[in-house]
């Protein structure tokens, strides 16, 4: 069983999947989320039929996952957030991964190296909701210990394009006609 995303391409397979114009079109769409192929053209300054073939492909590839709006929890009535370290038995992540699915309130959740097996984010709508949710937590026979951090307020958040433009672009792959400005 599968538990999570896909698994992560190598570093050599990932350093030529995103090049100039990729980053230029994530850009464009993060900072307008509704705009249409027709515009991102004119933006990147590319045929229509390259923006959509371009966008076609980082999501075959996995790079645009979704087209979902991005709903913050806090604004939606779940202000109070947290991050769950959980210590588990031997052999027990799938029976871990069904427990934290069937919890709404565990929002991520992920297979972590260290002292700690599973850390997950949880987001509820007041301290005893947080509680509750914990006390849910470790009522999983699979979890042998948890540890628990409040979220006070966020100072990075969550973010992938800065990390996208910090590499330099693949020797000879950016798209002839596009050209910055």
């Amino acid at each position: 069983m599968q538990i999570g995303y896909s698994e992560p391409m190598n570093d050599a397979r990932r350093s030529h999947l995103i090049d100039d114009l990729d980053l230029a079109l994530l850009t464009a769409l993060h900072a307008h989320p509704r705009i249409g192929d027709m515009e991102l053209s004119r933006v990147t300054k590319v045929a229509r039929a390259t923006v959509q073939s371009r966008l076609r492909r980082l999501q075959e590839i996995g790079v645009i996952v979704s087209w979902a709006p991005e709903v913050n929890a806090a604004s939606a009535g779940f202000p109070v957030q947290a991050f769950v370290t959980l210590e588990i038995a031997q052999g027990a992540l799938e029976e871990v991964a069904a427990d934290l699915a069937s919890i709404p309130q565990v929002t991520e959740a992920y297979v972590t190296t260290g002292s700690a097996d599973v850390l997950c984010k949880v987001a509820t709508a007041s301290h005893a909701d947080l509680q509750t949710t914990l006390l849910r937590l470790n009522g999983s026979p699979a979890v042998v210990r948890s540890t628990s951090v409040v979220a006070l307020s966020v100072l990075v958040a969550p973010r992938v394009l800065p990390l996208l433009g910090s590499s330099p672009s693949p020797t000879g792959s950016r798209a002839p006609a596009y050209r910055r400005g």
